[in-house]
């Protein structure tokens, strides 16, 4: 991984190579990638030893300090070129992008160096398909996320279990780089400069979020808000879905609840909010421009990529309220998004409806069924205690930040952001006119460490930090 990520530290310097501007951080880019080439390399021949057997416990270790310490590898390019980045500001911007958060430090990047603007991007498309790999093969096998509900053999390590995985690891990669490239030559045939065009297209896919201006999105015509949109939402569906599509299953992305619930939600939330601005407007209303930018700014915030055409904090305290609730929705399993995912809140009605019931019924026997499989009571458990230790982690992250002086708002909004890998909070510093540059060092690294413990699910960084794994 190492090795990998090194490899890829080159490619902010070659691309631009041709270009009149360059790169002006070649140096710094060669440097990194030497030190995390040299890193993986004796990382080789550490272990060059007799194989051990693939154990729960050791992948937890694994995929826990292997997210850590890539962030902070994703990091040196940032700390070491000419432009005075702090050690705190490099993290938050790695960390940002390798977990597709979209959270920035940086301002001026209209301005800012192309090199740099390119390894964000690339940082966030790497992520996105780490994401994708990691909640389809790894998480199920460690018995965390949600995809022992969708794609159950993909939870199975053994020989027999191999060739599927095989199978389903090129077709994940192929999907993924296919619709990357749809979606930057679709951006450039829209008006969009090459440069834009390749960043916005790799961190849309991901659902990343990181733009190259300050502006974000809204320097952009109301038809690429649109293509950004859809992209947004390719970006969070199930990948493991067109994957079976692609060999033959027909309809299958369609028929999964899930996907249905997602799509719905798009659908009803924009229309709901531009009647709303129009119903508040002081001025004339085009409703074509505002629905086009509603939808946009919800599926930005639905989808946890982060970009904004404006400032939607600005729309209303019905706004404000609606999009603080959406922060916490998310995309689907499997996709590159964020947040606590669609199925955990069709679960919990499930749960809800089955409790209502027992009430009238209390000698009753139900049975729970989700997209046509029985749910466990394992599962059940499984989000019960998600669900718990999201919510204590935010309460614990919030706490932390208004303990850095920081107004409630901006703490809460940030805690959330970061636990859901979002991007931009609420409130006039953090929110979607603004970034977190004005906030102390000290929550920096509070607000990275929350967008590791987001993207790993909560749980996994939790099981490592307890005393009990390290003893059993």
């Amino acid at each position: 991984m190492f090795i990998l990520l090194s490899v890829f530290m080159t490619l902010p310097v070659l691309l631009l190579a041709a270009t009149p501007s360059g790169a002006p951080n070649a140096v710094a880019f060669a440097e990194s990638a030497v030190i995390v080439c040299v890193l993986g390399i004796l990382g080789l021949l550490l272990t060059f030893r007799e194989p051990r057997d693939l154990k729960p416990r050791y992948m937890f270790v694994l995929t826990v300090s292997s997210w850590f310490v890539i962030a902070l590898l994703s990091s040196l390019p940032f700390y070491l070129s000419d432009n005075g980045i702090s050690a705190a500001d490099a993290f938050f911007e790695g960390t940002s992008g390798i977990t597709t958060t979209g959270a920035t430090v940086f301002t001026g990047l209209d301005t800012m160096d192309k090199d740099l603007l390119l390894w964000r991007s690339i940082l966030q498309w790497l992520g996105g398909i780490g994401i994708i790999g990691m909640f389809v093969a790894v998480l199920p096998f460690l018995r965390v996320g949600g995809m022992r509900l969708f794609a159950t053999e993909s939870s199975e390590w053994t020989e027999k279990a191999l060739p599927r995985m095989r199978t389903l690891s090129r077709g994940l990669l192929f999907v993924y780089v296919v619709f990357s490239i749809v979606a930057v030559v679709t951006y450039y045939l829209s008006g969009m400069s090459l440069f834009d065009a390749f960043n916005h297209g790799l961190t849309s896919i991901a659902t990343g979020g990181f733009a190259t201006s300050d502006l974000s999105m809204g320097k952009f015509s109301d038809l690429i808000l649109l293509e950004s949109t859809f992209f947004m939402i390719i970006g969070s569906l199930p990948f493991f879905l067109f994957v079976r599509e692609m060999h033959g299953q027909r309809g299958v992305l369609f028929r999964d609840q899930q996907v249905r619930l997602f799509l719905t939600i798009l659908f009803v939330v924009p229309a709901m909010l531009t009647l709303y601005r129009w119903w508040v407007s002081p001025v004339p209303f085009d409703p074509v421009h505002n629905y086009t930018a509603t939808l946009f700014n919800v599926t930005s915030v639905v989808t946890t990529t982060g970009y904004a055409s404006e400032d939607y904090s600005a729309w209303g305290p019905l706004a404000f309220v609606v999009f603080f609730f959406l922060m916490f929705v998310g995309g689907c399993s499997g996709s590159t998004a964020g947040g606590m995912k669609i199925f955990r809140f069709q679960l919990s009605l499930i749960i809800l409806r089955e409790q209502l019931m027992r009430l009238l019924h209390p000698r009753a026997v139900f049975t729970r069924n989700y997209n046509g499989r029985a749910v466990s009571d394992e599962i059940i458990s499984s989000m019960i205690a998600y669900t718990f230790i999201f919510l204590l982690c935010l309460l614990v992250i919030t706490v932390l930040l208004a303990s850095l002086q920081l107004d409630f708002v901006t703490a809460l909004s940030g805690a959330l952001t970061s636990l859901t890998n979002v991007g931009p909070g609420l409130g006039d510093i953090i929110g979607p006119a603004g970034n977190f540059s004005p906030l102390p060092d000290a929550a920096k690294w509070v607000l990275a460490v929350g967008m590791l413990m987001g993207r790993l699910e909560i749980l996994s960084v939790v099981i490592v930090l307890s005393p009990g794994f390290w003893r059993g």
